[in-house]
């Protein structure tokens, strides 16, 4: 416990601390339970069930579009090379950007020109909203800095399709 001076008496009354504090609202109180042990981690939340092994290969395959789509912004791969896996409007803005990135370094976009230093995908962690739609944050390393890019991928006649990717 704290005290406070009472403005009337001069006397020190004592103040309880309250279980949280700040703007954050941290407990500052003891778990009552004990951590999850290592390798017992979860991995995705899911909004719905999904089988381990369909959720292993959609974030496999969410990390290789994200490489791609990092890749096709930064120069390094033709935007076209993502044509079957976007809605239109996702693969105009990524042409779009591609543009852009192109233009202030004063190169071709897509012509695999050669960098000191490349996008890296580091980790991609997913929700699966729906059994056929899936919404993904993804960590992108380039050199020093960090990026995040967040997708939403729709099961569409049999195949996972971007229908939103937004660039942070």
């Amino acid at each position: 416990m704290t005290t406070t001076l009472h403005p009337l008496m001069g006397v020190r009354l004592p103040v309880p601390v309250a279980a949280t504090q700040g703007m954050l609202a941290l407990a500052l109180l003891p778990r009552s339970e004990p951590p999850i042990p290592e390798g017992e981690a979860h991995t995705g939340a899911t909004v719905v069930a999904i089988d381990r092994r369909q959720r292993a290969v959609v974030e496999e395959w969410t990390r290789r579009f994200a490489q791609a789509a990092v890749e096709i912004v930064g120069g390094d791969r033709p935007v076209s090379q993502l044509l079957r896996w976007t809605l239109p409007d996702v693969y105009d803005d990524l042409r779009r950007r591609a543009l852009l990135v192109a233009r202030a370094g004063g190169h071709q976009p897509g012509l695999a020109r050669v960098q000191p230093v490349r996008p890296r995908v580091l980790s991609v962690h997913t929700c699966f909203v729906r059994p056929d739609a899936v919404e993904a944050a993804v960590h992108v390393r380039y050199g020093a800095r960090s990026r995040a890019l967040a997708a939403r991928f729709e099961r569409i006649e049999q195949r996972w399709i971007c229908a939103a990717l937004d660039f942070s």
